[in-house]
């Protein structure tokens, strides 16, 4: 739904799903409409796509988005990781974030016109929760919720059009995967809220999906590949799903169907339109319905926790 200016005030976004027992409220919200909406809209655009040759086609938006992680990745080179006795969770994130959360606003402005200036205090909520929490120091499928929900903000605001879509997938979602891969083992942040061995992945779920749809109408990778390295290491640039493997090999060792059972399980299924829709199933089940994520998850006029008309399927 297109955003009137005129009439729209925008707010700082706050938590509402403070009980499980609103998590009913939640999947029937117009913000979960959606995300979901968004979620698939993505992952249309990305069918059939590389990364490599479809990201020629930016738009000023896209550009500018790339241009604002870039500049939050050279922070990271700014601010060193610090000496100090445990391992995980190195406290030098804690000035980056504090960093960000400072300047958000500020770097969100270039992206806004005129009559949306008052946005930014509303969207910088949502950018600033897409990179870890500081306290914790980690990072999970939440805070990569949010940075979706920012993706979502642009687009309601009609920033973001559906013809920046393939660029969103192939330019400004790999640029958020080099700034939190870099946050991850800089910092050696946590996986938040990680089911170990029974989880697709410690950080990360959207590239999968939007990474599988780009898979879809190629010959050259079958899903039963995937798990080999030389594979994943070969299409990694072209490839968002092959990027994730080929980074999972670069932080795991052992064997692969033991540290990424369920990826493994995955490379068993006959084509990648079947894995793309089992993932975004899988989604909406481990991710989007589970109360320790939703709680973090803040509402604003943009993502509102009203009910929605429509199903969000």
């Amino acid at each position: 739904r297109r955003m009137a200016a005129e009439d729209v005030q925008f707010v700082v976004p706050r938590r509402e799903v403070t009980d499980a027992s609103l998590m009913e409220a939640w999947t029937a919200s117009q913000a979960h409409s959606d995300i979901v909406g968004l979620v698939k809209a993505f992952s249309d655009a990305a069918k059939g796509k590389t990364c490599k040759k479809d990201a020629e086609s930016t738009s000023k938006t896209t550009d500018l988005l790339v241009d604002l992680l870039s500049t939050i990745d050279k922070w990271i080179d700014e601010i060193p990781p610090i000496d100090q006795p445990q391992r995980f969770g190195n406290k030098a994130f804690r000035s980056w974030y504090d960093r960000l959360e400072k300047n958000a606003v500020v770097l969100i402005d270039s992206l806004l016109p005129d009559k949306y200036k008052d946005a930014s205090k509303e969207t910088a909520v949502y950018l600033s929760g897409g990179f870890g929490n500081a306290t914790r120091i980690d990072y999970g499928t939440g805070h990569e919720l949010s940075f979706a929900a920012f993706l979502c903000c642009l687009c309601k605001l009609r920033i973001l059009r559906e013809e920046d879509f393939v660029s969103i997938v192939c330019t400004v979602v790999p640029k958020y995967l080099d700034v939190v891969r870099r946050l991850q083992s800089t910092y050696n942040m946590e996986p938040a809220g990680s089911q170990g061995v029974w989880g697709l992945d410690d950080f990360q779920f959207l590239p999968y999906i939007w990474g599988s749809a780009q898979l879809i109408g190629q010959a050259k990778i079958e899903p039963k590949s995937f798990p080999d390295p030389t594979v994943a290491h070969i299409h990694a640039v072209d490839y968002m799903f092959m990027g994730c493997i080929d980074f999972i090999y670069k932080m795991k060792t052992g064997p692969f169907s033991e540290h990424s059972s369920i990826l493994y399980s995955i490379s068993s299924l006959a084509t990648w339109t079947k894995i793309n829709q089992g993932l975004v199933k899988m989604y909406k089940g481990e991710v989007l319905t589970k109360f320790p994520i939703i709680q973090h998850f803040p509402f604003g006029t943009l993502l509102s926790f009203d009910r929605t008309d429509r199903k969000s399927g």
